[in-house]
């Protein structure tokens, strides 16, 4: 398998503070990597850097063999201009725990919104497109709905179709349901686990150690910026090596 996210020696600091230290992680193409670890262990922050949205201050990420946010030229990098990085970016799905909808738009126009206007896609042929997308993630009666109308359940389905709407290579969520109520977890899991069955290459930052059993190839436990230990689901989640990742563990299960 060819490596779709390949991350050498990323660190990154906010101020005096390290939060990152050093982060190697290669994610195959239709691979679903989960990430786990406490708060503060550095899970969003690695997240965000994939994508740019968070600089790296050393090392380096490449997604489908081109790097994130630099170009390489005589051993240096150097940062793109910020066209190509949002260009980049739509190969990149991102979801986050709090939806990020655009409250004025029906949830048809937020899924039309970047194909339209990153991507210049017709509007008919992205309309068709956001249609099956709504189909697929069980909302395709809500199209004329706006975001206030629907539950948090329903508002993150939506905004999974957004993300796909892109046709991204990669889709990385961010903790797509901590911002849930219980009883609304399981059809945005549900969703996600039909884009694992599908193939579709993911790295889903979660604390829903039964999803991560489930779906996961691979298992990566973080703490205080570093990647204690990955594994599979049996690895990581049964036989846990690390005395850090047994406490978090038996904390959480």
């Amino acid at each position: 398998m060819t490596a779709m996210v390949d991350i050498r020696s990323v660190h990154k600091n906010f101020g005096s503070l390290e939060v990152l230290r050093g982060i190697d992680l290669e994610v195959s193409t239709g691979e679903v990597a989960v990430v786990l670890g406490p708060s503060g262990s550095g899970k969003s922050t690695l997240l965000r850097t994939i994508n740019h949205l968070e600089k790296v201050d050393s090392g380096w990420i490449s997604v489908a063999g081109s790097l994130v946010g630099y170009r390489r030229r005589n051993d240096k990098l150097y940062e793109l201009r910020e066209r190509d990085i949002l260009k980049q970016r739509t190969r990149i799905g991102f979801v986050f725990q709090n939806f990020n909808l655009f409250p004025h738009l029906t949830v048809l126009e937020n899924i039309i919104e970047a194909p339209v206007s990153a991507l210049r896609r017709p509007r008919k042929q992205a309309v068709e497109s956001a249609e099956r997308l709504l189909a697929r993630v069980g909302l395709e009666d809500k199209a004329s709905a706006y975001p206030r109308q629907l539950s948090g359940g329903q508002q993150q389905r939506v905004a999974i179709a957004r993300a796909l709407a892109l046709e991204p290579e990669l889709l990385l969520f961010d903790e797509p349901t901590s911002a849930l109520d219980p009883e609304l977890v399981g059809e945005v899991l549900d969703v996600i686990k039909d884009l694992a069955d599908q193939g579709t290459t993911m790295i889903v930052v979660t604390h829903e150690i039964g999803f991560a059993r489930e779906v996961a190839d691979t298992v990566v436990f973080m703490d205080e910026g570093r990647i204690v230990e990955q594994g599979t689901p049996t690895e990581v989640l049964d036989h846990p090596r690390h005395e850090r990742t047994k406490a978090f563990l038996s904390k959480v299960l």
